[in-house]
């Protein structure tokens, strides 16, 4: 981007320097097309350069953290009711 705006800098400067002898020579008429014309250049190019210099770059974004990892268990469970042991399956996460 930087090498696009340096080049129409310098096509804007070498631009202007080939219309100064016109302008020079060409006083007596009315100049409202190259004025216009030269409002119109500055605009551009001061978008362009505007632009670039507004664009913050790459943005690094954080990777959505990892998914536990997650299998399943049997284990033994007591029983509430006679305190004794059953197997369940479980899931069991990281």
């Amino acid at each position: 981007m930087r090498k696009a705006i340096g080049a129409i800098i310098a096509a804007t400067v070498v631009l202007g320097a080939s219309l100064s002898p016109a302008v020079a020579r060409d006083h007596h008429h009315d100049d409202t097309g190259r004025a216009i014309a030269g409002g119109v250049a500055a605009g551009v190019v001061g978008g362009l350069v505007g632009g670039a210099l507004a664009d913050p770059g790459p943005r690094y974004i954080d990777p959505p953290p990892p998914r536990p990892r997650c299998w399943y268990e049997d284990r033994d469970v007591q029983n509430s009711y006679d305190n004794g042991y059953h197997v369940e399956t479980v899931r069991v996460c990281n």
